[in-house]
């Protein structure tokens, strides 16, 4: 059976991923509130009734880019977790592991975490799918390091989870504002900073 083609004889898989691709970097650019179905259009080198054609709405367009982006992301960092390994080696993973499949689109980071996106909608839905399940993984991985550690403070646990989450947020936003940094050179500045803080945490 013959592939379902779009316009030009385009395979309709095919603009679709071009105009998510499109997409996905206007959000992540200007983010939600402030994206253009009209760049976005532009970009994939088609028109504006095009894009609506295949998603509806710019709601739409976002729920299709924050779910094709967060299952991405999401899916890598469950297999990290998976690994086995536990505390900073774990985290050390879930980097490897996020550099390796956000290399050349570390922009993605930015359209799962947007804070342009209006509350209560079905776009905001649509990342809380994605962003609840790393939250509760980072939960996972902090109590396994706290429990190791002897402590079993609820209050502890949920601070030493925002940090990790923040420091996470902050090395995939930094890459993002370098695009051309390869994600093996992101992974290697990560372990090395990790080396020096542990180096410095054990000094006399």
């Amino acid at each position: 059976m013959a592939a379902r083609t779009g316009t030009k004889g385009v395979p309709r898989r095919a603009r679709e991923e071009q105009i998510l691709a499109a997409a996905q970097e206007e959000f992540a650019r200007v983010g939600y509130a402030a994206a253009s179905v009209v760049t976005v259009a532009r970009a994939a080198g088609i028109s504006k009734p095009l894009v609506y054609s295949y998603f509806g709405s710019k709601e739409g367009l976002y729920v299709a880019c924050v779910d094709a982006a967060g299952s991405l992301v999401a899916d890598e960092v469950e297999r990290s977790a998976g690994l086995g390994a536990v505390g900073l080696e774990r985290g050390l993973l879930t980097v490897a592991g996020l550099t390796a499949v956000l290399d050349g689109r570390p922009h993605l980071w930015r359209v799962l975490f947007d804070p342009t996106v209006p509350a209560g909608t079905e776009a905001a839905r649509a990342a809380a799918r994605h962003t609840d399940r790393l939250h509760r993984l980072a939960v996972e991985g902090v109590g396994e390091m706290l429990e190791l550690a002897g402590d079993t403070d609820p209050a502890d646990r949920a601070l030493t989870t925002r940090i990790w989450i923040g420091m996470l947020d902050t090395v995939l936003r930094w890459w993002a504002e370098h695009p051309d940094e390869p994600g093996a050179s992101v992974l290697a500045r990560v372990e090395r900073i990790a080396a020096g803080l542990s180096a410095g945490a054990v000094a006399p």
